[in-house]
Parts: C-alpha cells; sequence; structure tokens
C-alpha cells in the first residue's frame, strides 16, 4: 500500500478544509490513477470490434 503523508489544513473553527501532500506522492498517486482508468478501459474495450490498419487511419484522418 502507498504511504501517503499528509497535513490537514484547518480553517479558522479548526475544521479541516484541504489536504496538502509532497509533491511525489501526489504524483505517484496520480500515475496510479491514470493507470487504472486505462486499464480499466482497455477491460472495457476488449470485445470491441477492431478496425484494419486502413480504417482506423481513415477514421483518424475523419477527426481532424
Amino acid at each position: 500500500m502507498l504511504k501517503i503523508h499528509k497535513n490537514i489544513v484547518l480553517d479558522e473553527n479548526q475544521k479541516p478544509v484541504a489536504v496538502q501532500i509532497p509533491i511525489d506522492e501526489f504524483e505517484r498517486l496520480e500515475e496510479l490513477i491514470e493507470n487504472y482508468g486505462l486499464a480499466k478501459l482497455m477491460d472495457e474495450v476488449k470485445d470491441d470490434e477492431r478496425l484494419s490498419v486502413e480504417d482506423a487511419k481513415k477514421n483518424y484522418q475523419s477527426l481532424k
């Protein structure tokens, strides 16, 4: 499990309003979330119809 060193930011009433974490831990979290999202998307489309290279190029050109 990823260890996160966090600092809680409190308002004038001592209520938590934000969290600060070191940038390197934030970047690791960001990478984990992106990888999870990519894996989930790949799993969702694994049974979708696949395009030939030629059809893929045509589709890409139509997006421009």
